[in-house]
């Protein structure tokens, strides 16, 4: 009796936690961005042609076993409205077992400004920092084999290198490309809201991934404090945390358009997010110091302390989930020892609305989450109202992001690795 009585104030407090935690979040990144939203449209309609002074960019784009699309990826970056003696390619083939040396060799007879190198496979940052190596340009960016870049895109990041001496590198908008299966419309509606999101934090100072999808950076970033890591297979993450931690600013614009191919079956976003939240908590416990340091920033005052609670959240949430089954099947075997088979009833009544206040709070939670998705998607389409996307977000995406939450704590709890692929 007192456990059972221990366990609903333990869930009753974690609750009203939660629920206060994540409501405040969702009503900060919503003021943010109402407040911010004439300058956000402002920038969006502005012509990427203006600009006037065209900065040297290096792209490197690390390749392991990408035959089935490192071609449509280089095909775009040609496509670039970028001069082109300003503009050099460095593609690297991290021993690959496929046939993507030989579409690397056949670009680079085709198009001078293509250099491609080959090494043994160490890895994705070790194929990054070989090519940075080479790299003698102002900027250098970087961009998986399985993503596409919009043709107007380097130009708006450049602008902003331009127009801020302070930025040390600049972040693009990511999308799915070409969603076909639920679980990449369901990717498709998250990316969209993660725009919206990136677009206030940079405000904030607050962005904790620059995606290997078109980040740009100063080359001086890289001379400061150093080339890629391993850093748990999230490299992109915890090159972010390091820049945070060296007071060097991170930007981002919000309609420089990439597109990645997602994963088209649960399996293969299992894995992906896998990699991501573990890499978020190996990273987040190698860079301790920053949370609740005001000398960082919002990475540790906001960033970081929500999402290991929104992970908490998570954990809590399918815990006494599934305590509360056990308990209710376990009354239900004692009644049926006692007096046996008894029928369940449900009444439901069109006209009795429950006031409970978690529940009023967790219909509020629920409205600002739409209200925010819709928003990102006017932001992004710049079309208004409830897609299929954000529908297939809503019913499949709590359905499955437990279970690569959970076996990430404990990975990282029992000091297990995660796989790229």
């Amino acid at each position: 009796m007192k456990l059972t009585l221990y366990m609903a104030t333990a869930e009753t407090i974690l609750l009203y936690f939660f629920l206060f935690v994540t409501t405040y979040l969702e009503i900060f990144i919503l003021t943010t961005y109402l407040g911010r939203r004439k300058e956000i449209e402002k920038e969006g309609k502005r012509s990427p042609d203006d600009l006037s002074v065209f900065l040297s960019v290096t792209l490197v784009v690390p390749c392991f076993n990408e035959e089935k699309t490192v071609a449509s990826t280089l095909d775009s970056v040609l496509a670039l409205d970028y001069p082109k003696d300003k503009l050099k390619v460095i593609a690297v083939d991290d021993g690959s077992t496929d046939t993507t040396w030989n579409v690397l060799s056949e670009y680079h007879k085709k198009y001078p400004q293509i250099d491609i190198l080959q090494k043994e496979n160490g890895g994705k940052y070790t194929a990054l920092n070989y090519g940075i190596e080479h790299c003698t340009t102002q900027l250098i960016g970087c961009l998986d084999a399985d993503s596409f870049v919009d043709p107007k895109t380097l130009k708006k990041i450049v602008r902003r290198f331009v127009e801020d001496p302070l930025a040390m590198a600049v972040t693009p908008a990511i999308r799915i490309h070409k969603p076909s299966t639920v679980v990449q419309m369901v990717q498709s509606a998250e990316y969209m809201f993660g725009i919206l999101v990136k677009k206030v934090m940079s405000y904030l100072g607050a962005i904790h991934v620059t995606p290997g999808p078109f980040t740009i950076f100063r080359k001086e970033v890289f001379e400061k404090i150093g080339p890629f890591r391993h850093a748990h297979n999230t490299e992109d993450m915890e090159i972010a945390f390091r820049m945070q931690a060296n007071h060097l600013k991170i930007d981002n614009v919000h309609n420089a358009w990439i597109y990645t191919v997602g994963p088209n079956s649960v399996k293969k976003l299992y894995k992906q997010r896998l990699r991501w939240t573990h890499g978020f908590i190996e990273n987040s416990k190698d860079y301790k110091y920053l949370f609740f340091n005001k000398k960082y920033g919002n990475l540790g005052l906001l960033t970081m302390p929500t999402a290991v609670i929104l992970i908490g959240a998570v954990l809590s949430s399918v815990f006494f989930m599934l305590y509360n089954l056990i308990h209710f099947i376990w009354v239900k075997i004692i009644e049926f020892r006692a007096i046996g088979f008894t029928h369940i009833h449900i009444h439901f009544s069109w006209f009795f609305i429950s006031t409970k206040l978690t529940i009023l709070l967790g219909a509020m939670l629920f409205i600002l989450l739409v209200t925010l998705m819709t928003a990102a998607r006017h932001m992004v389409e710049g079309k208004r109202g409830i897609s299929k996307n954000l529908i297939a977000f809503f019913v499949v995406y709590p359905l499955i992001s437990p279970f690569w939450v959970i076996k990430s704590v404990y990975n990282a709890v029992f000091s297990k690795t995660t796989s790229w692929r």
